[in-house]
């Protein structure tokens, strides 16, 4: 077996059919800090792609008569195999990401707890027994339900979870014998590397998982061939509409974009409030599809709360994502940070007023408090990925869970009352996947059911849901007369 080894700087091919390939157009993967460069990589051409479905449909005849015992002793080895190696998977992600050393070390531990949840969640696949003599004529037939693996299938991931989120498309697929074939973000292929490395030295069949980079041209392979039975991808909501359109019959998985809103009722702890809308609306300079954007306070308690976000905020420190004291690194892009920063004057220009922030350097951003807004503006209705939140008062809650509403988007929405009428009340009327009672919408742990409704998907992943989104159910009628 084929084997490679990621380093900070270096020459990584890409991984089909069992096999690592340096061939296709070079790229040169560089830090969204400072530019430096980190290795490059080659982006695979047409008939590469065409291979590694080839593969991947050849393997599943492989992967979807694994005994569970066996799909499990390979999840469990992939977990085992991350935690080996925490710094080299940290350091990776952070050069390649941008994103701060503490945060990529949390992502790394998501990463293991993701694998050990999946090699549970392969041996508790369930099916049941259905009774069918309901009627005179079915007397003596009953039946047995089983899941089965969907066959092969394509994950398309983002750059802003580039280990965590590459291994909620590749755990559940093992997990349900499915093979896949697997496009990584072109600005973080890097950890996707390491992770098919593990998966591979864990014992996974060749061609049961192939990653390589593609251009978004070559990519609509994977959309379009109906040998593909399944496409589960993560990104923004305009690329993610544009592949269900193309896909077919093709089974269909979007976690998409979202501007997530927060209600903070005067009857909350205030400072635990602003504390949590600190860390969720700029971890990771707010690059996020459940970052904090919108925050709504009720009138009486809102000049309070507003102090002490800002007095969080302020506490902040931008900078080097290696440096392990380091909360705000730089957008992915410079060109993010130039359009953010955009979306920011061009709300001021319409009257918003700017309490922090505002300035851009390169691709760093300050993190950025708006009040003033109104729900049109870009900074409100669009997804900004970017350190960036409004905050708006309220006088009357149901008007505010209406005002969250307002939005093409509905990921997740967080809730902070101690009153549980209203929190129901909420619960019952957000147009959400997710309301979060006391915390923040940034909050998710990965085996909970993780999507949105609207313009944020279609779907839901977090390991037993995204095991039944990658099988199907087939009965078994049986007749014993």
């Amino acid at each position: 077996m084929a084997q490679m080894t990621v380093t900070p700087v270096g020459t990584q091919g890409f991984l089909v059919d069992g096999k690592w390939i340096e061939s296709g157009d070079p790229l040169e993967i560089r830090a969204p800090y400072d530019g430096a460069p980190i290795a490059q990589v080659f982006q695979a051409k047409r008939e590469h792609a065409e291979a590694a479905i080839k593969a991947a449909v050849k393997a599943f005849g492989t992967t979807r008569r694994l005994p569970a015992f066996e799909r499990q002793r390979v999840l469990r080895r992939v977990a085992q195999s991350i935690s080996e190696r925490k710094q080299e998977f940290a350091r990776t992600l952070a050069q390649e990401a941008g994103k701060p050393i503490k945060a990529a070390r949390t992502e790394v531990e998501r990463a293991i707890f993701t694998f050990t949840v999946a090699a549970e969640e392969s041996t508790r696949i369930h099916g049941e027994y259905l009774p069918l003599d309901w009627q005179e004529f079915t007397a003596g037939r009953w039946g047995i339900v089983r899941r089965f693996p969907l066959g092969a299938i394509a994950g398309i991931t983002p750059f802003n979870f580039p280990l965590n989120l590459v291994a909620h498309k590749v755990a559940p697929a093992i997990a349900a014998g499915c093979a896949m074939v697997l496009k990584p973000a072109p600005q973080t292929p890097l950890c996707a590397f390491l992770l098919a490395e593990a998966v591979q030295q864990a014992g996974w069949p060749d061609g049961g998982l192939n990653v390589l980079p593609l251009s978004n041209e070559d990519a609509g392979l994977l959309v379009r061939d109906d040998r593909l039975k399944m496409i589960s991808f993560t990104g923004s909501a305009a690329v993610g509409w544009q592949i269900k359109n193309h896909a077919g019959k093709k089974k269909v998985v979007l976690e998409l974009g979202g501007n997530a809103g927060v209600i903070v009722h005067s009857d909350a702890d205030l400072a635990y409030a602003a504390e949590r809308c600190v860390a969720g609306g700029f971890a990771y300079a707010g690059q996020t599809c459940i970052s904090v954007q919108r925050i709504l306070v009720e009138r009486s308690a809102c000049a309070k709360f507003t102090d002490l976000l800002l007095e969080g905020i302020k506490k902040l420190k931008i900078g080097d994502p290696l440096d392990d004291s380091t909360d705000l690194g730089p957008l992915i892009r410079e060109s993010d940070a130039i359009r953010a920063a955009d979306w920011v004057q061009e709300a001021i220009r319409s009257g918003a007023r700017l309490l922090y922030g505002g300035r851009r350097k390169g691709p760093m951003l300050d993190p950025t408090v708006l009040t003033g807004t109104r729900p049109e503006m870009k900074v409100n209705c669009q997804e900004i990925f970017a350190p960036v939140v409004t905050i708006e008062p309220y006088d009357d809650f149901h008007a505010a869970v209406r005002q969250i509403n307002n939005s093409p988007y509905g990921l997740q929405a967080g809730i902070f009352t101690r009153d549980a009428k209203l929190l129901f009340n909420a619960y019952e009327e957000l147009e959400v996947g997710a309301v979060v009672a006391g915390d923040v919408p940034s909050f998710r742990i990965d085996h909970m059911p993780y999507g949105g409704i609207k313009d944020s998907g279609l779907g839901r992943e977090g390991l037993r849901y995204a095991i039944e989104e990658m099988t199907e159910p087939k009965l078994l009628v049986m007749n014993l007369r």
